[in-house]
């Protein structure tokens, strides 16, 4: 009877002992699939991290690439910009020689031109030295002997003194109208400004006009059909 009620015993002990036993194995199986789990877990972050810090590495360096070509683009941009900064230097340098040789240019236009202004505010500023006048036939502009003759004693003065100049004034009489005696003083001055360059007279030193008809009163028609050759020397 004892032995009975301790099989009895036994065996519900015995179903603890089995009981705990399954318990911890399978805690057991529970752990090691979670810490394989965790294992896979951790592996795949680890992956994805060091994918991540592989993308980011490249990308740093990708960025650093960049900006040693920026860095190296500024070089050369700023050695162009040198390049342009020396050229400008050297044509502002230019730009100022031509400047200056262009001011010692008007300086010297303006020192002839105010000679030359000199030259003609005096322009009337001589002396009449003679005067001697060549007649003409009516109606004519050829030089007769008579005045081909007082011509070369012009041409003898103008010679002997380098500083003579001629003034012509040629003029008719009042016959006939007022332009065609104007064109024929004209022609007059020049039969005789031809003559006197001919004998060897400066071009230069020759001024001729022609004033047409004398209209005065009282005066006579055929002295009035002349040339008025007059000597001049500028007044100093």
């Amino acid at each position: 009877m004892r032995h009975g009620v301790g099989m009895a015993l036994m065996v519900p002990a015995l179903l603890v002992v089995v009981a705990g036993c399954a318990t911890r194995g399978w805690v057991r199986d529970q752990m090691s699939q979670q810490g394989t789990e965790f294992d896979q877990r951790l592996g795949s972050v680890d992956s994805r991290a060091a994918a991540e810090t592989k993308r980011i590495d490249g990308t740093v360096n990708e960025q650093a690439q960049r900006i040693e070509g920026m860095g190296f683009r500024m070089q050369t941009v700023e050695k162009q910009v040198g390049e342009v900064g020396d050229a400008a230097k050297a044509a502002q340098g230019r730009a100022d020689a031509a400047y200056g040789r262009a001011d010692s240019a008007f300086n010297r236009a303006d020192e002839v031109d105010g000679r030359l202004t000199r030259l003609w505010s005096n322009r009337n500023q001589r002396t009449l030295v003679d005067a001697v006048n060549v007649h003409f036939g009516f109606n004519r502009a050829d030089l007769s002997d008579a005045a081909q003759t007082a011509l070369l004693t012009v041409v003898k003065e103008l010679k002997e003194n380098p500083n003579l100049t001629v003034e012509l004034q040629g003029f008719t009489d009042s016959t006939g109208p007022k332009d065609y005696n104007i064109q024929l003083s004209q022609r007059r001055v020049e039969a005789v400004r031809r003559y006197l360059i001919e004998q060897g007279a400066d071009m230069p030193r020759i001024n001729s006009v022609g004033l047409g008809p004398i209209t005065e009163k009282g005066t006579e028609a055929a002295k009035n059909r002349r040339v008025t050759v007059r000597l001049m020397v500028a007044t100093e």
